[in-house]
């Protein structure tokens, strides 16, 4: 495996070199993403030694991305699959004939949505949200329609340190029913939160396998849990609308250009991302162009 060292980048400690595999690895940025050549997913998918190098990259780069992936959807759902189960999307779907496949098409007849042009990290308004999600290009617009990912380790590593003082300890809100529940007619978008009710996770989360600290809220976020305390509230002017000011700010973190790359798309390219430390955004400057994208979400574990 041929990889560029970056200067004053420590990889996590489980990440090790190999080479069995000569992936050629190239970083895009100082701290997030990097493409890969000399692999196909349909091979990784049938081999352990080879998935278990992919994984590795994921670790230290956070989105990986390859070009000329002409893979089947049963290839690309079982590369997916040794990462864990799939998850479905309440609101999306899954492809009839491989459950765990999103099909995330826009028509030329469908108008703008606007849930993927935000930054996001998927499915926090989950109990336990996505681990990172694999995402192929099955048709992309003559021009724009790139997407997005945020280094979320990073956003929080250069918060101020009153900042990270400040909170140390709070807890936050994620909603569906703000979200995707919100076009929908009231009663509907009552039983989707009676399916799925607000869940509640670490405004800063702890990576369970790099141990990195991570600025976990995004736009599924929709308030603090635990921020009206004494130590917190002198006046009400300090809740309402302090608390909401600083959610905004946080929130505000992943508009960073520095912590993102940009990456944009040719049919059969492929990116694969770890959710639990980035955000994403799906730039939406292509329509009334089509573009088809199909994605096969992994299921994570609870955040701490």
């Amino acid at each position: 495996m041929n990889q560029t060292a970056l200067p004053g980048a420590a990889a996590p400690a489980l990440v090790r070199p190999s080479v069995r595999h000569s992936i050629k690895v190239e970083p895009l940025t100082c701290t997030i993403g990097a493409e890969l050549s000399g692999v196909n997913l349909g091979d990784a998918s049938r081999d352990a030694d080879l998935f278990a190098e992919i994984r590795e990259l994921l670790l230290r780069h956070k989105v990986l991305f390859l070009r000329d992936q002409d893979i089947t959807r049963a290839e690309h759902v079982a590369f997916a699959r040794r990462f864990g189960p799939l998850e479905d999307h309440p609101v999306a779907g899954s492809d009839p004939d491989h459950p765990g496949l999103v099909r995330i098409y826009k028509e030329l007849d469908s108008p703008p949505e606007h849930y993927e042009n935000a930054l996001h990290t998927d499915g926090t308004w989950r109990e336990n949200p996505a681990m990172g999600a694999v995402l192929r290009c099955v048709v992309t617009p003559p021009v724009g329609g790139d997407t997005l990912w945020v280094d979320m380790a990073e956003a929080y590593r250069r918060l101020p340190d009153h900042v990270k003082e400040q909170i140390e300890g709070l807890r936050a809100r994620h909603s569906i029913e703000a979200t995707f529940g919100a076009v929908m007619p009231t009663e509907a978008r009552h039983r989707l939160k009676a399916q799925y009710p607000d869940a509640e996770h670490p405004v800063v989360r702890t990576h369970p396998e790099t141990g990195e600290k991570i600025l976990f809220v995004n736009g599924f976020t929709t308030h603090f849990v635990n921020y009206h305390t004494p130590e917190n509230v002198r006046f009400g002017l300090d809740y309402a609308p302090g608390a909401a000011n600083l959610l905004t700010y946080l929130i505000s973190q992943a508009a960073i250009p520095e912590y993102q790359v940009r990456w944009r798309w040719q049919p059969n390219s492929v990116a694969i991302w770890d959710n639990r430390s980035t955000q994403h955004y799906a730039v939406q400057d292509y329509w009334p162009a089509v573009r088809r994208m199909e994605r096969a979400g992994i299921v994570g574990d609870r955040p701490f």
